[in-house]
């Protein structure tokens, strides 16, 4: 009888111990970019956050570091890669070259608004044509930002004479290639270092869209802004350590995938207009000049140099052997599917 006890407490206890590791808490920390009071952290990766917790009943819990807490933003794909973090919202050309793909859709007139350059790029991803550049993470969504322009301080940009010698910070290499076209001097740093930049007059002005000039309060210091449509883009995803991933229960990796992919992907490119209203509506009530370029890119003044841009980019990319060309053509085929 006792033996009988014995061993049905010692079943008993296996199959509550099992309950617990099916139930136990999994905690994932999600760094970024932007500042915690910015649209990107309130309005989309938290949000990310609420629903990956709610739908898991509390089984994952998502914390939000903002601001660069967990790694600078140069270093986040690969504190990702490398489990200093779990999850990072970054931008792929920060890394130069690692990406040459994806970049494909920062080049000018390939997206008109956020929300059509997200749904272009996931779309590639989608389809294979750039999925090989992410082999060490696991990709949960991809996407874009508006149409980028310029903000200066204390001179205007009309044509492409204005930029002549003029500091201004670019993003990545492929928004440095244009701007050096255009006779710009690229520095290239992550937005969040370009307030105190501007502010110390180590450059004369930034290339970002609305939403950063609103994010990084790039419009309490630049009182001019030119607006280019079709200027550039940038391609930022959000990833996952990919071991991290393969850890997770059965149920909980559901939940990672039931937030992954196109439906987040719109969701991102949507709070990122949002985003460029609300930044260009800053502008205006603070009575700052707003110059819009008529015709976008293919103005006669400035498509020679925005012209030249683009083609030493596919160039490079067809001389290192890459299908920089067919991604780009797929890219201005998925234009016409994807709502401005």
């Amino acid at each position: 009888m006792l033996k009988h006890i014995k061993t049905t407490s010692i079943a008993g206890l296996l199959v509550m111990s099992a309950a617990a590791v099916q139930a136990e808490d999994v905690t994932l920390r999600v760094g970024h970019l932007w500042p915690a009071v910015a649209g990107p952290h309130t309005d989309l990766l938290t949000v990310w956050a609420d629903a990956v917790e709610s739908e898991s009943n509390g089984r994952i819990n998502v914390e939000v570091y903002p601001s660069g807490q967990l790694a600078a933003p140069p270093a986040q794909y690969d504190a990702v890669k490398n489990r200093i973090m779990d999850i990072t919202a970054t931008v792929q050309g920060y890394t130069a070259n690692r990406f040459p793909l994806t970049q494909v859709v920062e080049l000018p007139g390939v997206v008109d608004s956020a929300r059509q350059g997200s749904c272009i790029l996931q779309n590639l991803m989608d389809e294979g044509h750039i999925d090989s550049e992410y082999s060490d993470t696991k990709p949960l969504f991809i996407f874009t930002h508006g149409p980028g322009g310029f903000h200066v301080a204390g001179t205007t940009i009309d044509s492409p004479d204005d930029l002549e010698g003029l500091s201004i910070r670019r993003p990545t290499t492929v928004v440095g290639n244009i701007l050096t076209e255009l006779g710009a001097q690229p520095v290239g740093m992550a937005a969040p270092e370009s307030y105190t930049s501007m502010q110390r007059g180590v450059i004369d002005g930034v290339a970002l869209p609305w939403e950063g000039a609103l994010s990084f309060r790039l419009n309490e210091l630049s009182d001019s802004h030119t607006e280019i449509g079709g200027l550039y883009t940038l391609s930022f995803i959000v990833t996952m350590n990919q071991s991290v991933y393969n850890n997770l229960s059965a149920e909980n990796k559901a939940v990672i995938d039931a937030n992954t992919g196109m439906e987040w992907s719109l969701k991102a490119g949507e709070v990122f207009d949002a985003l460029d209203v609300r930044g260009r509506q800053q502008a205006v009530d603070a009575g700052h000049e707003i110059i819009t370029i008529e015709g976008g890119t293919s103005n006669p003044a400035w498509a020679p140099y925005i012209d030249r841009a683009r083609e030493t980019y596919l160039s490079d990319l067809e001389d290192r052997g890459l299908p920089g060309r067919d991604v780009y053509e797929r890219a201005l085929e998925l234009r016409s599917q994807c709502e401005v």
